[in-house]
């Protein structure tokens, strides 16, 4: 059943994408002293704890990790892991995969009760059907997939191993 499976990222490509977005993280905010990396709930908050250690690593840039709840097929209640004052601060939002962009356009909805700096997106793997008008700043892989395919990010102990289309 593994080898059926349509793999359009494997473990050591996934890390060179995370990479590759940290860097690009630094360009992008190199004013800053730091910001705030806001995974939503399960993979988005995999690929934030990657993201912060890589950050760690290559700059002395502060991060402050945060997990945002929320049901993404009826996303109602939006709940954050910690309750904080965003004005004026930089916060990127981050999920594994972008279908429709309804996820990552809820996932403001905490941060609008303030006056942040700038908001930014990121995600691993980007699909090309977009419902929402939210466009991702930062992207690992963009890929064009039919509405019936679907893309699903493996997760193991913290780390990703690979993403494939179903």
């Amino acid at each position: 059943m593994e080898n059926s499976k349509n793999y359009i990222l494997d473990a050591k490509t996934a890390g060179k994408k995370l990479r590759r977005m940290a860097y690009q993280i630094l360009e992008n905010n190199n004013d800053e002293e730091s910001i705030i990396l806001a995974g939503i709930k399960e993979s988005g908050g995999v690929v934030a704890r990657n993201l912060q250690k890589m950050l760690a690593e290559i700059s002395p840039l502060k991060t402050e990790l945060m997990i945002i709840s929320l049901d993404k097929k009826k996303p109602g209640k939006i709940a954050l892991d910690k309750e904080m004052n965003f004005t004026g601060k930089v916060i990127i939002i981050i999920d594994d995969v972008a279908n429709s962009g309804r996820t990552l356009l809820y996932a403001l909805k905490p941060f609008l009760d303030f006056l942040p700096k700038k908001i930014q997106t990121l995600v691993l793997v980007e699909r090309s059907h977009k419902i929402f008008p939210v466009h991702s700043d930062y992207v690992g892989i963009s890929i064009a997939t039919t509405m019936q395919e679907h893309i699903y990010v493996e997760v193991e102990n913290e780390i990703i191993t690979g993403a494939y289309l179903a």
